[in-house]
């Protein structure tokens, strides 16, 4: 019901000479006036049982048994009671005067007024809560109605902020005597000490309520860079920020803010010292969990990098995951030296999974696999006896390190780097970033392994010789090894030819069969047998090893480093 004005009755005037209409209102205005006064003055000291009719965002309407139902705000309800108000609940409360939206006031004080000064006395003796009406502001506090009239000093009156102090007159309130002077009529109360007291109790059996493992709401209360206080049922608890989220945050701010209402989970309460830790993040799935089943060994994933340190590189694949890239495994070339040579904080790039083990929260990723491996085109581009060109990256005792780009280096073993002589160390005949050419000895894929030689490019005694002769061209050498119709010829030192020896029964046969025996030609071959002395029976001996004989140089390959040989006539 709305509130309506009347006009009281003028002085002088009566009831019979208003006209009907006026008579009606008259009369109807001081019944309705009578009510509320009679009312407002039960209203002053009346506890009642109402029923919760309905649950707004800031009051709770319930009906008091009176035409106009009464309005108890939220605060009021959480500062006596515990859990939500339910409509149809029915709930004790202290009715107030009307407020501009026409309904009672009410509250939850469950404490009786003293009805006089003996009573005052009892409850100051007894330190016992009395309820008191709030009647108006005055220099430095308040006038409370409690039977008599009493002050409330500022300090002690709950309210914090000076804005809200006229907001307390016409409350209902829950104090304590904390001075009385019967003679002076004195009296002095507290409703600072009484709120203090509820609020401890409310906490202690919030406390007791509290399971580790339970979801409760909560208010965001306080943010520090570590983490917020979350008020649960009048309790702080920390969330601190590795608790927030699973992704890694710089600050609490940057997840939560004062006044926000969170979900979370109770993650250790501590009796003794009465500290309770809070979870944000374990109201989601273990985001390792969905790794495991998404992620797996060989797989081409990509991220952001999310932290860089001397011994390599964290990309975060999943909120909550990081991957790390060794340094071993950021590029084919060894000279790598910390991962910003490559990477930088906040670059997405691709990588692949090289080994997963959830249970211990650790991905191996591997940067220089996405991009390919360089020893997969090594067959082909570096096939033996192919030369090559690059610096001396490395030098150790037994031997040479060449540069052959994309990461790849091959070996010159000491023993291969020369001719001239033998060395005892590298050192002796390269220096590091010295340009050299090498052959390709053996390319090994599987053993990532390429044996460079030097002394291979080097002109040796033989290719001397061919150069210095033409085929043709008549010889002398040492028959060093005889095998069947196949010898080996000592040219000269570290010369070496083959030569093809023909049987000499073919070579008599064929001489008798082309020319029949002449008794008249005894005389000449007797005379040229004579000149030619032993080196015509030489030619027509078997060849033997260490003979020195005369060849005719069949054919030359330089490439191969081969000499052909034929026994001269």
């Amino acid at each position: 019901m709305s509130n309506v004005n009347f006009d009281p009755l003028v002085p002088g005037e009566t009831a019979d000479s208003l006209q009907p209409s006026e008579q009606e209102d008259s009369t109807f205005a001081e019944m309705l006036a009578s009510f509320e006064q009679q009312h407002a003055d039960q209203a002053s000291a009346e506890t009642v049982n109402g029923t919760i009719v309905s649950v707004q965002p800031e009051n709770i309407l319930v009906d008091i048994g009176r035409k106009i139902e009464g309005s108890l705000p939220i605060a009021k309800w959480r500062e006596t009671e515990t859990g939500d108000p339910a409509v149809g609940a029915t709930i004790a409360v202290s009715v107030g005067p009307r407020n501009e939206e026409g309904y009672y006031e009410l509250s939850t004080i469950k404490v009786e007024r003293p009805k006089d000064w003996s009573g005052l006395q009892r409850a100051f003796a007894e330190k016992r809560n009395i309820s008191g009406l709030v009647a108006e502001q005055v220099k430095g506090g308040f006038r409370v109605d409690v039977g008599v009239r009493a002050f409330l000093p500022a300090s002690r009156s709950g309210v914090r902020e000076m804005a809200d102090m006229a907001g307390l007159i016409g409350q209902e309130i829950e104090c304590r005597i904390t001075k009385l002077d019967v003679e002076k009529e004195d009296v002095v109360v507290d409703r600072r000490v009484v709120l203090e007291e509820q609020e401890a109790q409310k906490r202690q059996q919030t406390f007791s309520e509290l399971r580790e493992g339970a979801v409760v709401r909560g208010k965001d209360r306080n943010v520090m860079d570590f983490g917020a206080f979350v008020d649960v049922g009048g309790i702080d608890g920390l969330l601190h920020v590795v608790d927030m989220s699973y992704s890694r945050i710089g600050k609490a701010s940057d997840v939560v803010k004062p006044g926000d209402e969170l979900e979370v989970k109770i993650l250790k309460i501590d009796p003794k010292s009465r500290k309770i830790s809070l979870g944000l993040k374990q109201l989601q799935e273990d985001p390792w969990s969905v790794a495991a089943r998404t992620i797996h060994t060989g797989a081409r994933v990509s991220g952001t990098i999310q932290r860089l340190t001397d011994f390599g590189a964290f990309v975060e694949l999943l909120p909550g995951v990081d991957g790390l890239i060794h340094l071993s495994e950021l590029s084919w070339d060894k000279r790598v030296r910390k991962p910003g040579d490559l990477l930088k904080i906040g670059e997405r790039v691709d990588a692949i999974v090289l080994q997963i083990n959830p249970s211990e929260r650790r991905i191996s990723l591997g940067y220089k696999q996405a991009l390919g491996d360089p020893w997969d085109e090594v067959p082909k581009k570096y096939p033996v006896g192919a030369t090559i060109e690059g610096p001396v990256t490395n030098l150790t005792q037994f031997g040479a390190f060449i540069d052959l780009g994309d990461g790849i280096e091959g070996m010159v073993h000491v023993s291969d780097i020369t001719n001239e002589k033998r060395i005892d160390h590298p050192r002796e005949k390269l220096s590091k970033g010295q340009p050299v050419k090498a052959v390709v000895l053996e390319a090994d894929r599987e053993k990532r392994r390429i044996r460079l030689g030097m002394k291979q490019l080097e002109p040796t005694t033989v290719d001397h010789y061919i150069s210095e002769h033409q085929t043709g061209q008549t010889v002398s050498g040492r028959l060093i090894e005889v095998k069947g119709d196949r010898a080996k010829v000592q040219l000269g030192e570290g010369v070496i030819g083959t030569c093809h020896l023909k049987p000499i029964s073919e070579e008599a046969g064929a001489g008798s069969r082309q020319k029949p025996a002449d008794v008249s030609s005894m005389s000449v071959m007797l005379a040229a047998k004579w000149k030619q002395g032993e080196a015509t029976e030489r030619t027509q001996e078997a060849a033997r090893a260490g003979q020195v004989r005369s060849f005719r140089i069949a054919g030359l390959d330089p490439a191969k480093k081969l000499i052909e040989l034929e026994l001269a006539s």
